[in-house]
């Protein structure tokens, strides 16, 4: 039985002769990059001050999608099961590392483990069930196949399984007084959380049906639109892509269920009570200074295009710690602990008839002398 795709202008979708697909070159990026500089030209003109940001993620969209093009043209000219499984291994611990650290507000102490097999095995099994059963092909043979099948239920399980964490943790930092008051009242910790689980469910799956409920009448998905660009028959393109949302779906619902159930479970102890202190607030296990390299890097190919050279701001930088470089006059402060020193040390000695007369003279003195009265109160309040 041949379960392969039907070709261009086959009986499902007679899209009669057509010419084989324009390979692109740099020059076609570099002539859509023109839209980049009009962005930046307004935001410039209307102060929007996007530009600097605009520059950093459209030089990112180059890096990462170039690093990801050569890495994925190597798995699939080696065609070799581990490196597809290698391959679906970095995707989920990315996509987790993103759905905790990145996108979610709060987390609690075991999320990361527990996002990691949540998402992992909903979309491994669903994306493996999909692939061989509901499209025909081996996954770990057909890389083309299933690696992006499993990127697009990795993007859509992410974002389902952040909102509804991020709902549950935080209507049980919230209302933990409620959920206090029905555990007093003999209620479990499941009792008492139900509508905790259903509302962080009802929200994460919300994105995903409205999504299927315009798809096709108000935009054309991506899957369907690379297809009919690549040369496929339309109505294969279309099973394909209604094939893909049921099991986004699949996945989104497993994911998020698993997520909330363990998240459930972590912040009640074994005698049914509420641990707000296992909330805590996110930070990245990727340390800061990798994250933001790639940051650091766009900015300085920026500054340097835009002919910032560092002498240039070297020379600039040199007369902002010039003040900085130079010490603070020590001649005002020296006249006061001259005078507090002294009175302190004669009162040591019993001389107090010479600070009397220091006083006086301050007191019957001119503008020059003025400095001792001032000083006299924090010599009394020693």
């Amino acid at each position: 039985m041949d379960l392969s795709l039907p070709l261009v202008g086959d009986k499902d979708g007679d899209c009669g002769s057509q010419k084989p697909m324009v390979e692109l070159q740099w020059y076609h990026v570099a002539i859509a990059s023109v839209l980049i500089l009009v962005n930046g030209a307004l935001s410039i003109a209307l102060g929007l001050k996007l530009e600097k940001r605009l520059f950093i993620s459209a030089t990112r969209c180059v890096v990462q999608l170039t690093i990801m093009g050569m890495v994925l043209q190597t798995i699939f000219d080696a065609n070799n099961p581990i490196f597809v499984i290698l391959m679906a291994l970095l995707l989920i611990t990315l996509g987790t590392n993103e759905a905790v650290f990145n996108v979610s507000k709060r987390r609690h102490i075991y999320m990361f483990p527990s996002v990691l097999v949540s998402m992992g095995c909903s979309c491994l099994i669903i994306g493996t069930f999909g692939t061989r059963l509901a499209m025909g092909v081996d996954p770990l043979r057909s890389p083309k196949e299933f690696i992006p099948a499993l990127g697009m239920l990795l993007g859509n399980t992410m974002t389902a399984i952040s909102l509804g964490l991020d709902q549950c943790l935080s209507q049980l930092s919230e209302n933990k007084e409620k959920i206090e008051l029905y555990l007093s009242m003999g209620a479990t910790r499941w009792e008492a959380c139900r509508p905790i689980a259903v509302e962080a469910m009802r929200r994460a799956m919300l994105p995903t049906i409205n999504q299927m409920s315009i798809i096709g009448l108000i935009s054309i998905p991506g899957m369907m639109t690379g297809q009919l660009i690549a040369g496929a028959s339309v109505m294969n393109a279309a099973k394909s892509q209604i094939i893909i949302m049921y099991l986004i779906s699949g996945a989104a619902a497993f994911g998020t269920l698993s997520s909330v159930m363990i998240c459930l479970r972590v912040c009640f102890d074994s005698s049914d009570r509420l641990r707000p202190e296992r909330i805590i607030k996110t930070q990245s296990i990727i340390p800061k200074s990798v994250r933001d390299f790639g940051p650091r890097a766009s900015t300085a190919l920026a500054n340097i295009l835009c002919g910032c050279c560092p002498s240039q701001r070297s020379s600039k930088g040199s007369p902002s710690q010039s003040p900085s470089a130079t010490p603070p006059p020590s001649s005002p402060p020296s006249p006061p602990r001259s005078q507090t020193q002294s009175p302190s040390h004669d009162g040591q000695n019993g001389h107090g008839n010479e600070a009397q007369k220091r006083k006086g003279q301050g007191q019957n003195g001119g503008e020059g002398e003025a400095e001792p009265t001032e000083t006299t109160p924090l010599v009394r309040s020693r």
